[in-house]
Formats: C-alpha cells, sequence, structure tokens
C-alpha cells in the first residue's frame, strides 16, 4: 500500500535548530517531509518515494549513499537506492510501539553524502482495527440475596481494547433479560460498566441466571468480546457474626521469631446451619506492611507472626479483623486489635556528620574546628543513650556541643603536612543496651600544604660531562630540584645566577625556569674551554617564595673534531707535498724523510698512525706507523725509477677518525749529484740517550769544516775514482725532521764522505750518488765505526 508524502514548513524553532546542525556539519540539513502509513503492512510496502519528494537525482542515489538513520533500536524503514523509495523493512505493530491514543510518530534520517546532507522524514503509524475487545476473565460470577433491593448496582469486568481512538471499546450490552440492565460510567477514557438490579429477585422462581456482556469498539467493521455473569440468587441471612469484644490489645516484644501465636479471638453467629459458620478475615483497608508482618487464621482465629517486628519501624498496629458467615448472601461483624511492640537493643547508634571540612591546614592552631558530627540510635530509653569518643591515635579529639549527642571534631596539636598528610579519624559511638551496641565512623582528613619548605637539590655541587661541538640552543643538560610543599608551594622555577661582563661565559647559558634544562647558547670547544662552573637558583612558588642554589661544574668532553695537521713536508703554497733527493748507494734501512703531523684533539682522538696510501714500487720503501718515518727497505738496482711518489695517509684514532694526506717525491740521484748542492738540510739529531748539546757542537763543526775544504774535496773527487770501495750511510734511529745531509765513510778508502742534496730544503739525498761526495781523512781508526754528526 503505497503511502500518502506530505511536506510542512518548519517552525522558527525548528529553523533554529537546522541551521545550528548546518554550522556544525558543514553541510545541508533541507526540509522535513511527513508521510502516514497504517500498522501492520506487509515487508516492502512503499511508504513513499523520499528521493522525488526531496528532489534528488534518482540516477546519483547510489553513488551518494543515500540510505535511512533511525533513532530507534529497530530498524523498520528502509530505502531502495534503485528508485529512491522508502519502504517498510519490518512489519509494524502500532499497539506494541506507540501505547496509548495519541499520534504514533517515527522519526526517521535520510542522508546523502557528496555533499553531505540530512533530511527529516515523520512516518506516522495510524491505526488499524486489529484488536478486538476482550475481558480480563471470561466469567464473572455475582451471588445476590433474594432480599436486595432494586438500584443495587454491581461493578462488572473492564473490557480492554490496545486499538486506539474509534477502534477502542465504544459500547456495552446486555443480553435480553427482565432483572437486571447495563449502565456505563465514564472514568478518564476507560468506560466502566455496572450491572443494575432493576427488578427484586425471587429465588424460588429462578435461582442462577447467566447474561452475556458485549463489549464493542467503533472499528468498521467492529469487533466485539463477551462476558459471561452468572447470577446466583441467595437464601436471606439475617444474623450476623458478634466477636466477644470490639476491641482487643496485647504487648509483644519486637524481633518475636516467625510463627509466635499472638492472639486468638472469637465471634459466634445464632444463625444454624452455613449461615453460622464463621471465616476470619482481615480487613481490606489496612496497610500493606500489616499483611506482611501479620497473618490470621481464617477458620480458628488465631494471628501469629508472619514477618519481621520492629519497634523502630513502628511501635503498634491496629488490626481490623472481620468476622463472615457463610450465609447467604453473608454477614459481617467487626473487632479491632491493638498489638503494642516492646522495646529490645537491637540498634546500633548512628553517627552523622552534620558538617565536614575534610582539609585543614597545616598551620592550623590547637582547637581548629574541622567537623560538626551529631549521634543517634533508634532504641529508647537506656537503650538509646550514647557515649561517643575517637579511638585512633590523631591530633584530634571530640568536643561536646550544648545541645544532647552532638559533638565537634578540633584539633589538639600541630600539625605537620610533610610527616603525615592524611588522617584517618575514627569515631565509636557506644549505646547503655546490655549487650552494647557499638558503630564506628572514620573521617578521612587531608592537611593543606602551606610554603614551610624550601626546595632542595639532590647533591651540591652537580657535575656534569658534556661533550665538545654541542648544538647550540639545543638542551646540554638539566638540574633538578625537589620540595617537600605542595601545588604552588612546590612548583619551582629555575635561574641562572649572573656575574661577570657580558663576555663571561654565563651569558652563553640560559635556563628553563620550569624544567630546569640548561641551554648553551653557543657551541664549546674542548681546546678552548675545559671546564666551567655557574651557580643556579631554585625559587618555589609560594608566599613568600623560598629558594636555595646549586654549584654546577661542568667538563668539557673532547671530541673527534680536528683532522691532522701536516706539519712537514710543506711546500710554499702550503699545500702537504715534498720533494726528497737521496742517493742511489744507500742501503736498507736508510731513512729518507719523516712525516711529520699534529692533532689539537687528545687521547686517541690525538693519537696518529700513518700509512702509505700510493707508492711506486711497494718493495723500495717502508713507512713506520707510529713515527711516519720512511725508510729504505733493500738498496736501489740500476733498473729502479729515478723518481718515486708516496702518498702518506695520516689520519687519527678517533670513533669517526678523521685523516690528511702528504706527498712525498723521492729523487733518487747519483752521489757526486747529492752533494752538489748547497742548501743541503741538517738531518742529523742527537741520540735521545746522549747528550743532545755534546752532538749539536759537533755538527756545527763539522759543517764549518766542510765548508772551508769543500772546492779541494771537489777537485780532487773529480780527478781521482776509486773501483775498490764501500759506502756505509750513517743510519739515524732517531731521526726527527727533514734529512738535510749526511757523513758516509768508506771503508776502502778509510776516509768519510759528506752527501747533500743538490736540491732545497725538502729534497731528499738519493744514496749511490758518487758526485759531490766530500772525502776526509779517517780519524777513528781502521774500527769501521760510523758515527753521526
Amino acid at each position: 500500500m503505497e503511502a500518502r508524502a506530505q511536506t510542512r514548513t518548519r517552525t522558527s524553532t525548528g529553523f533554529s535548530f537546522y541551521l545550528a546542525l548546518l554550522f556544525f556539519i558543514g553541510k545541508r540539513a533541507l526540509a522535513e517531509i511527513r508521510y502516514s502509513i497504517p500498522e501492520e503492512v506487509k515487508d516492502g510496502t512503499v511508504v513513499g518515494y523520499a528521493a522525488k519528494d526531496l528532489g534528488l537525482d534518482i540516477n546519483s542515489l547510489l553513488e551518494r549513499r543515500f540510505r535511512v538513520v533511525s533513532e530507534s533500536k529497530e530498524t523498520f524503514f528502509d530505502v531502495n537506492q534503485d528508485n529512491g523509495a522508502l519502504y517498510v523493512h519490518k512489519k509494524i505493530d502500532r499497539e506494541e510501539l506507540c501505547q496509548g491514543s495519541g499520534a504514533c510518530l517515527i522519526e526517521l534520517k535520510i542522508l546523502v553524502e557528496n555533499p553531505l546532507e540530512i533530511h527529516y522524514v515523520v512516518v506516522e503509524i495510524t491505526d488499524v482495527n486489529d484488536h478486538a475487545p476482550s475481558f480480563p476473565e471470561k466469567h464473572q460470577i455475582f451471588e445476590i440475596g433474594e432480599q436486595t433491593l432494586p438500584g443495587k448496582r454491581f461493578q462488572l469486568h473492564t473490557a480492554r481494547d490496545p486499538d486506539a481512538g474509534i477502534n477502542s471499546v465504544r459500547t456495552y450490552t446486555l443480553s435480553s433479560n427482565d432483572h437486571f440492565t447495563i449502565d456505563i460510567r465514564q472514568s478518564d477514557e476507560d468506560k466502566i460498566p455496572f450491572l443494575v438490579l432493576k427488578k427484586s429477585l425471587d429465588r424460588e422462581q429462578t435461582s442462577k441466571q447467566l447474561l452475556f456482556v458485549t463489549a464493542s469498539d467503533g472499528g468498521k467493521p467492529p469487533r466485539s468480546g463477551t462476558l459471561n455473569v452468572s447470577i446466583i440468587v441467595l437464601d436471606s441471612n439475617d444474623n450476623r457474626p458478634v466477636f466477644s469484644q470490639e476491641i482487643y490489645q496485647i504487648e509483644i516484644q519486637e524481633n518475636v521469631p516467625v510463627g509466635t501465636s499472638v492472639l486468638k479471638i472469637n465471634a459466634t453467629d445464632p444463625d444454624e446451619g452455613t449461615n453460622g459458620e464463621i471465616e476470619y478475615n482481615l480487613g481490606k483497608t489496612l496497610k500493606k506492611k500489616v499483611y506482611d508482618i501479620f497473618e490470621l487464621d481464617k477458620l480458628t482465629g488465631e494471628i501469629r507472626v508472619k514477618g519481621e517486628v520492629d519497634y523502630e519501624e513502628n511501635d503498634v498496629y491496629k488490626l481490623d479483623i472481620e468476622a463472615s458467615d457463610k450465609g447467604t448472601p453473608p454477614l459481617t461483624g467487626e473487632c479491632r486489635v491493638i498489638i503494642k511492640i516492646k522495646d529490645v537493643n537491637d540498634n546500633p547508634p548512628e553517627i552523622e556528620v552534620t558538617s565536614l571540612s575534610d582539609t585543614v591546614a597545616e598551620d592550623s592552631k590547637p582547637g581548629t574546628v574541622i567537623s560538626l558530627i551529631s549521634v543517634r540510635d533508634k532504641d529508647s530509653n537506656v537503650n538509646g543513650k550514647i557515649v561517643s569518643s575517637i579511638t585512633s591515635d590523631v591530633p584530634f579529639q571530640l568536643q561536646p556541643s550544648y545541645k544532647e549527642n552532638t559533638y565537634s571534631v578540633i584539633t589538639k596539636g600541630f600539625l605537620d603536612r610533610e610527616q603525615v598528610s592524611h588522617y584517618e579519624i575514627t569515631i565509636k559511638a557506644t549505646d547503655g543496651g546490655d549487650p552494647p551496641l557499638s558503630t564506628f565512623k572514620t573521617l578521612s582528613i587531608q592537611v593543606t600544604d602551606v610554603n614551610d619548605n624550601s626546595p632542595q637539590f639532590s647533591q651540591n655541587p652537580l657535575q656534569f660531562y658534556l661533550s665538545e661541538n654541542n648544538v647550540a640552543g639545543k638542551s646540554i643538560f638539566s638540574v633538578s630540584a625537589t620540595d617537600s610543599d605542595l601545588n604552588d608551594n612546590a612548583a619551582i622555577s629555575y635561574h641562572i645566577v649572573r656575574q661577570g661582563s657580558k663576555n663571561d661565559i654565563m651569558s652563553f647559558l640560559n635556563v628553563n625556569p620550569d624544567n630546569g634544562h640548561i641551554t648553551a647558547l653557543k657551541s664549546f670547544d674542548f681546546e678552548t674551554v675545559k671546564t666551567f662552573q655557574f651557580h643556579v637558583v631554585a625559587s618555589d612558588s609560594g608566599t613568600p617564595s623560598l629558594s636555595s642554589n646549586v654549584t654546577v661544574n661542568v667538563f668539557i668532553l673532547d671530541q673527534n673534531d680536528n683532522a691532522p695537521v701536516i706539519l712537514y713536508p710543506v711546500s710554499s703554497n702550503g699545500s702537504a707535498e715534498g720533494v726528497e733527493e737521496i742517493p742511489r748507494n744507500v742501503n736498507a734501512g736508510h731513512l729518507v724523510t719523516k712525516v711529520r703531523a699534529y692533532d689539537a684533539d687528545i687521547g686517541y682522538n690525538g693519537w696518529l698512525l700513518f700509512s702509505l696510501q700510493e707508492v711506486t714500487d711497494h718493495s723500495l720503501f717502508g713507512l713506520d706507523r707510529y713515527t711516519g718515518q720512511i725508510r729504505t727497505l733493500r738498496s736501489f738496482t740500476e733498473t729502479d725509477e729515478a723518481e718515486h711518489k708516496l702518498l702518506i695517509l695520516v689520519k687519527d684514532n678517533g670513533n669517526v677518525s678523521l685523516s690528511a694526506t702528504a706527498t712525498v717525491i723521492v729523487k733518487v740521484v747519483e752521489p757526486k749529484e747529492a752533494f752538489a748542492a748547497s742548501d743541503v738540510k741538517s738531518s742529523t739529531k742527537a741520540d735521545e740517550d746522549n747528550n743532545v748539546t755534546f752532538y749539536l757542537m759537533i755538527t756545527v763543526g763539522s759543517v764549518s769544516a766542510l765548508f772551508l775544504v769543500s772546492i779541494i774535496v771537489l777537485i780532487s773527487m773529480q780527478c781521482s775514482k776509486s773501483t775498490d770501495f764501500t759506502s756505509k750511510y750513517l743510519p739515524e734511529p732517531n731521526y726527527d725532521g727533514t734529512l738535510c745531509h749526511s757523513i758516509q765513510y768508506r771503508s776502502g778508502d778509510k776516509r768519510y764522505m759528506l752527501v747533500g742534496p743538490r736540491m732545497s730544503i725538502g729534497s731528499t739525498i738519493v744514496p749511490g750518488s758518487h758526485a759531490n761526495t766530500l772525502m776526509l781523512p779517517d780519524r777513528r781508526g781502521i774500527s769501521g765505526e760510523v758515527r753521526q754528526t
């Protein structure tokens, strides 16, 4: 069944709501559509074509995720994304969904995306007459005495119809008879039927009648329900039961066991037969609690305890009791039973905190009131007398008030939050019963802080180790102080004590006042600054503020941030390059030169190692990795090249090692060419185990003497050629620096030769050269000893 669509204009209040919704979701909330559909329609029934009514493009529904969002837990409706129809997804029972006769509305939200839009749909579920009126019982019996006068009314069962409006109960009709008619009384929304006696009954003519009461609703077609009413005409009973007393009184203790007999009452009826047989019943107007505590034997009239009897709940009970005979109609008599309850000590005292300050300042004076309490006991007399005290060992006490059972909890000593910040005060109240009953109440008191503690550093002074080359502007370390106080009293701020001029190192330090992180505004260099000291003050935020300071010692740790620097060889343009000349006739182990380097770092970062990276002939030259000395590994041959290039790598021992390279060009020359150069380099150094000054004097004297006879030696060398000689190159095991010149001793001629480089300082003497050699007479004898000068 297709429903009808209705579009209505939003009220100003609703419009404001949707504007607010539009603001928050950033999309459009456009309109509200109202549909109406009967209940109980089949699943799949189309309610309306919502997409069409909303002006949406049917072809884009699937892409825009056209869907229904229901506010109810059950999904009664859904939409078809193909045609935009709103249809019934689940069978709807209006009576189950909406109770009462008001409008039954279901609010739905229809959402589409891209862009996001929200539309509101209200579906009204209209009632159909799918329920017939029904009575709570199918059969109702009335026993009516024949002496009953016309006009007597008897209430009938009221029929109920879950349907609403016109489909609910409308009329009651009574089957045709001579004695009764039906009367309807309107009560709120209900119609209450009454059976009215319009003509006196005659049991001898008719002892029993069967009537039919029909309740009909206003549906089309109408539905109805029937109640069978049986009328039993009773014989006349003219005597009622009479109790021996109109009022009975008795006293019992509270908490008597269940089943205890309280009292037995008695009533008599002079009638005979069933009209004289009596039943006892509690009155219908008693409080519900009475029925829970007492019970009455219908036949014997004995009253027994059924539930708990509590004096504190009620100290007296009044029971109205009816005695009914079994006449037709039955007659009744009434009496009252008064049961008084006697108190026993069954209730412990109660402690009530009427006023509580759950905090107290630690500087409070003795006698400060923190709480007002009152105690009471539901019991009476001596059972309700109470003695109160504080049982816990705390600096508090009870002070009685002018009013009985009212006390003040006050301090009786000084408090210190840093020692005890929280107290549990246990109050004991004991009554005067036998045995006495007690109650305990615990008050939780928090001691609030005052600023009585200054910040403290864990140690003083503090020592920090900082690697050099730190990043400027970054935190390098932090200081931290603690304060035993709380909150603002423990909120610590830090600052550096500034001393000295603006160039002082303190001007490059900054401390975060909140967390104590210290930031360096410059990068420290171990080679410049190795340690420094400053002071930090920690202040709390209390009133007045308290503070303390700490001395901070900072030690800069060396980092491998300096590459080795080549001191020798260094060319005139500053590059690490040099040329060394050596005679071709030198033997293995001849010191060619020594590479000297320097590293500004210390420790492993400044420990330098030397290595040959490139060499023309690996068999000719060797490099000491620790001293940088370059020596020949063997004697030169005629086939060896005259020039050799050595690339030396100098690196430190840092974790990430830094390095530098030096280039040494070794030129091999003939001995006489080696002597021709006048700008030879001094290559001798005294043995470290001998006297340095002594050898320096010998060296200076030797050079002077050689200079005087140099011309004579040159002429002699040109005129004479020796064929039988050996050359011993003077070794220099402790040579340091550049090899400037050396003296050779020829055992065959028993004379010395001074061999010097032809080139400028930085060149290497080439062993094996016979030219430029200065011959000296042998003054050391024939021992063949070689001595350095």
